[in-house]
């Protein structure tokens, strides 16, 4: 008697399974969830849709030797896939073109065009609620300051608050010094500079989180476009210093971004 009760439960509950299972099937094939592929690929893109999933931010786009029509067809797909959209090294008719048909951010001096919020269908600079951590930018002179930018739309377009502070190299240092409390609370710092590149290592010796250093081609003959700079820095003693590429502030902001966003994530 018993073993035909338990028989007679187990198929009951295979027969609910079942029909629980062709419930979710008819619901699945009448409501279909939308699906992408991991890689767009048209004739000359192949965009990788998988990237913030599997990196945490969205595919970056180096804007320099694409075609106008190359770069409207990124643009069109990433902000159709509801992406934030960031191109560096844009020509300026190519940006000026871009804003003219798309709701995006063109900075000339950073010569990026970018996309922060797509829900309100808004390219202004977001509110400070909507950004996490803090990443200042420290540039070495004013002709630094396209790299910096650079920079600072990088970590805009991550969502890190920031703010640059310009004209602070090594030939017065009392000019750092008199700022030092922007450094304060700092989850990294980008430091951007040209010439011999000293600056990064200054401000190392003043703060408790990475420094992020971004060499620069600014300078004369012996700087050798900025290897001059890239070289120092590498040396530097301070133990808090990283480099990266030269005149990649894109690279500087990103890394800096990425910290700042992992510490804030890990925050209890």
């Amino acid at each position: 008697m018993t073993n035909k009760t338990s028989s007679s439960a187990r198929r009951s509950t295979d027969a609910t399974i079942n029909a629980d299972a062709d419930a979710d099937s008819e619901a699945a094939r009448l409501n279909p969830e939308p699906t992408m592929d991991p890689v767009s690929n048209t004739s000359d893109v192949r965009l990788d849709w998988d990237r913030q999933k599997r990196c945490g931010f969205p595919e970056a786009i180096f804007g320099e030797g694409k075609s106008f029509t190359q770069l409207r067809e990124i643009v069109t797909q990433q902000l159709q896939a509801r992406q934030p959209v960031l191109i560096t090294r844009i020509a300026a008719e190519d940006a000026q073109a871009l804003t003219q048909i798309f709701d995006v951010h063109y900075n000339p001096v950073a010569r990026t065009i970018s996309s922060f919020s797509l829900t309100d269908r808004s390219a202004d600079t977001p509110s400070e609620s909507d950004l996490v951590g803090y990443v200042p930018v420290v540039a070495a002179g004013t002709t630094d300051l396209s790299v910096a930018e650079e920079a600072t739309e990088t970590l805009r377009w991550m969502g890190v608050r920031s703010n640059k502070l310009m004209d602070v190299g090594v030939a017065g240092p009392h000019r750092l010094v008199e700022n030092i409390d922007f450094l304060n609370n700092a989850d990294a710092i980008v430091v951007v500079a040209g010439m011999e590149g000293a600056l990064p290592s200054v401000v190392a010796g003043y703060v408790d989180c990475p420094v992020i250093a971004v060499p620069t081609s600014v300078g004369y003959g012996a700087n050798f476009g900025g290897i001059s700079a890239l070289l120092s820095m590498l040396n530097s003693c301070a133990a808090n210093v990283s480099v990266v590429n030269i005149d990649a502030g894109f690279k500087g902001g990103y890394v800096a971004g990425m910290i700042a966003s992992q510490t804030r994530r890990r925050d209890p």
